[in-house]
């Protein structure tokens, strides 16, 4: 292991720039939008007013006649067959809970009716002329008060969970559980310090460049043939499946490139609308959500209450918390009882250093809000925000440095995680990170508050977050890679580059296994057709799951091209060793350029030069993260100005250093969006009133201030190259260390997110 420490590698932990870039940078078609036909049908969706309503009829007559529409489809035309949008591995841990349209709307912006017509004119023109006579209902707004309510988002009777989580939709509850480790009560009891604090984070968005849009058409053997913007084609072909009620090998879907996701895109939003359209009139539909859709009937993160007790002793040592997540799912179910999990497992692990006890209980309950999906993060940042605040507040309590309390209590390589499904950290530099962040950052210096003059003030916050690389004993990655006629390869995978650049270090991964350059590969992906079976770029888990697969892929390989020279040679594969642009006989020192094998492999050949190797682990090992943050409040009007950000993050081995810097900062960014402006908030009667970006604020490059990202490797036995993941947990400090930041500042504790200049300034008011 040590030796794999310092090894020097020609293609990974090195900066190659995206193999798309220049394409992306020439403004040539790669979205679903560019590279899929225009005669198509455009599909429209009316959507519901009403929070929880029923609909007691719908007139669509007058509105078929407007030109240019072909059809108009309400719930009376489509299966009834109960299915899941979330994309996960089945049997999913997500109930049944959707139909295509249903007579009950269950949010404000519910879909009611399909309308498909020949161009988008027509089709809003006939949206406009349908008339529908609701039932309104008594809707579930607070989620607080959404247990045991009695009004019921799902009272049918046909709600299905293929998976039992505690789900119980009479009681609108949608998931719950309680775990614990040690005698909680009793050390709690035994501490000198008792905290119970109660956080609280909004429903953000993830507002991605390209909004959800699909394109389907029946292909030449009329299998239904879907082009989406998608994180998850092998689950969106399960999930049309289940929907449309037809055998899934009658449907393919593949991806181009995606213009973000974050996560929207592990939730089949869309597909199933105009693939619906496709399979009633036989035409190639389209659909594309506008800004406004994508903000009121999207997938954004779980709003979460979490109250944590947390039992220390006077010199630092946190000994027991006790951890309870109330979640906020909306009208659907999807992914809302995975994520609640990772609120507490991927935070309470942080100190595993002192903890001798812990208890995580949550509930999932509906509510008539949009539903929620996964988001970058994926409940570990709801969670982490609330542990490490009250870390934080602890150190306050105490007058010690948050960052040595961090010392006295933290994770540290080799500890077993009893609440981190009782893993052993085996590579764990977060003693480093912090460290290294402290020098970096100038902490000793900077952790002092400063008045400026002028009612300006400058002070420091701190937090740390850890994540995962996959979900164990789930996750599937796989890939294909073959020799290419001109001795190059061909490298095909079921992952789903979404900009974060797998499809650059998936190659680099190759070039380094086959000894070439990251140019001789050439990436192809996703399509359920061609690509090996993938559960999908989500969990964190591309680099660590499919990664893995790419090395066995190319170490069969190695070996087949090997046993094809050696019958060249004449000799046995024993004889023969794999090197740089070819085989080489051990013996004679006989070389054979890939070339001259490629040709070989066309001409009496009987040994394939191709392989394909999937991959799954039972561990998830974390990346781990330090980050500090300098502001400038103004106490009068309670403008925050981020100064500086830095952080230091362990991924393992970066297998590519300048993408993993670009996924830091752009997830530290979202962690400031999130912490000081994005607001998801509902009027009186359940309508959302942030639908676009005149509303709903994301920051800017002004807004983010000077950011700084450095890595600490470590060595991960289980990950390829010793790699674990990045793309998650870099969104997860902001949080805690910018509302640290701002008591530091004020002396006021902001346990709910967005922290706004109002409430900052309303809270300072005497």
């Amino acid at each position: 292991m040590e030796q794999k420490k310092h090894r020097e590698y020609k293609a990974v932990n090195k900066s190659f720039r995206k193999k798309d870039s220049m394409q992306l940078l020439h403004g040539k078609p790669v979205y679903t939008a560019d590279v899929t036909p225009d005669d198509a049908l455009i599909v429209k969706i009316l959507r519901s007013p009403h929070a929880n309503a029923i609909v007691k009829s719908i007139k669509t007559d007058t509105a078929k006649k407007v030109p240019g529409v072909v059809d108009i489809y309400t719930w009376e035309d489509v299966p009834k067959n109960r299915f899941a949008i979330a994309g996960q591995t089945y049997p999913e841990m997500s109930p049944y809970d959707r139909l295509i349209l249903d007579r009950h709307v269950r949010f404000a912006g519910d879909a009611v009716a399909l309308i498909a017509a020949e161009d988008e004119k027509s089709a809003l023109k006939a949206m406009r002329m349908i008339k529908v006579e609701y039932e309104v209902l008594d809707a579930v707004l607070d989620f607080r008060t959404a247990l045991d309510n009695p009004a019921l988002v799902h009272p049918e009777d046909d709600w299905f969970p293929p998976v039992q989580v505690g789900g119980d939709p009479k009681r609108n509850l949608v998931a719950s559980d309680c775990e614990y480790h040690g005698d909680v009560d009793a050390i709690l009891e035994d501490c000198d310090i008792l905290l119970e604090r109660t956080y609280h984070t909004k429903a953000f968005n993830q507002t991605m460049m390209e909004t959800f849009t699909t394109y389907t058409s029946l292909d030449r053997y009329g299998r239904l043939h879907v082009i989406s913007s998608t994180q998850i084609v092998f689950h969106t072909r399960r999930i049309l499946s289940a929907a449309l009620g037809i055998p899934k090998s009658k449907i393919r879907v593949e991806k181009p490139r995606i213009g973000g996701g974050f996560g929207a895109k592990q939730t089949a939003v869309c597909e199933v609308y105009p693939a619906f359209v496709t399979i009633k009139t036989g035409r190639p539909a389209r659909i594309t959500y506008t800004r406004e859709e994508a903000q009121i009937a999207g997938s954004p993160r779980h709003e979460m209450e979490i109250t944590v007790r947390l039992g220390a002793m006077n010199d630092g040592k946190i000994r027991a918390v006790d951890f309870y997540t109330l979640s906020n799912t909306g009208a659907y179910g999807e992914h809302g009882p995975t994520t609640v999990g990772l609120s507490a497992h991927k935070s309470l692990p942080l100190y595993t250093g002192g903890l001798e006890a812990h208890r995580f209980k949550f509930d999932v309950v509906y509510t008539n809000h949009q539903a929620s999906g996964a988001y970058r993060g994926y409940g570990a940042t709801q969670g982490i925000f609330a542990m490490e605040s009250i870390v934080n507040e602890l150190a306050e309590h105490l007058n010690m440095d948050p960052t040595v309390l961090r010392d006295k209590n933290m994770l540290k390589e080799g500890m077993l995680m009893p609440a981190y499904y009782g893993q052993i950290a085996e590579a764990c530099a977060l003693d480093r990170c912090m460290q290294h962040c402290r020098e970096m950052f100038d902490w000793e210096h900077r952790y002092p508050v400063r008045d400026m003059g002028g009612g300006k003030v400058r002070a420091a916050g701190v937090a740390m977050a850890m994540q995962g690389s996959c979900i164990d004993f789930v996750d599937v990655g796989s890939a294909t890679i073959k020799l290419s006629d001109d001795g190059t390869y061909n490298l095909i995978i079921g992952a789903a580059d979404m900009g974060t650049g797998c499809d650059t270090i998936l190659a680099q991964m190759a070039a380094e296994c086959m000894d070439c350059d990251v140019d001789d590969i050439a990436v192809f992906g996703a399509d359920t057709d061609v690509s090996p079976y993938d559960s999908g770029s989500y969990a964190s888990s591309t680099t660590y799951i499919t990664g893995k697969a790419v090395e066995n892929a190319c170490t069969e390989l190695k070996k087949q091209i090997c046993a094809i020279a050696a019958g060249m040679m004449e000799g046995e594969e024993e004889d023969v060793e794999f090197v740089k642009g070819g085989v080489r006989h051990i013996g004679s020192g006989q070389f054979i350029s890939l070339q001259d094998i490629s040709y070989k492999v066309q001409l009496g050949n009987s040994i394939p030069a191709v392989a394909t190797a999937s991959h799954s682990s039972p561990v998830s090992p974390p990346p781990y993260m330090v980050g500090m943050v300098e502001i400038e409040l103004d106490k009068l009007t309670g403008q925050v100005e981020i100064l500086d950000y830095m952080a230091v993050v362990d991924c393992g081995i970066p297998i590519n250093p300048a993408l993993a810097r670009i996924q830091a900062e752009g997830g530290i960014v979202q962690g400031i969006g999130h912490t000081l402006f994005e607001n998801v908030t509902y009027d009186e009667k359940g309508k959302p009133m942030e639908s676009s970006f005149m509303q709903y604020k994301i920051p800017t490059r002004l807004d983010m201030g000077n950011l700084k990202v450095e890595f600490e490797h470590s060595y991960e036995p289980t990950g390829p190259f010793g790699a674990k993941s990045i793309g998650e947990i870099v969104i997860n400090t902001p949080a805690p260390a910018i509302a640290h930041a701002i008591q530091r500042a004020t002396g006021v504790w902001h346990r709910e997110l967005p922290i706004t200049p109002e409430m900052i300034a309303m809270s300072l008011v005497e």
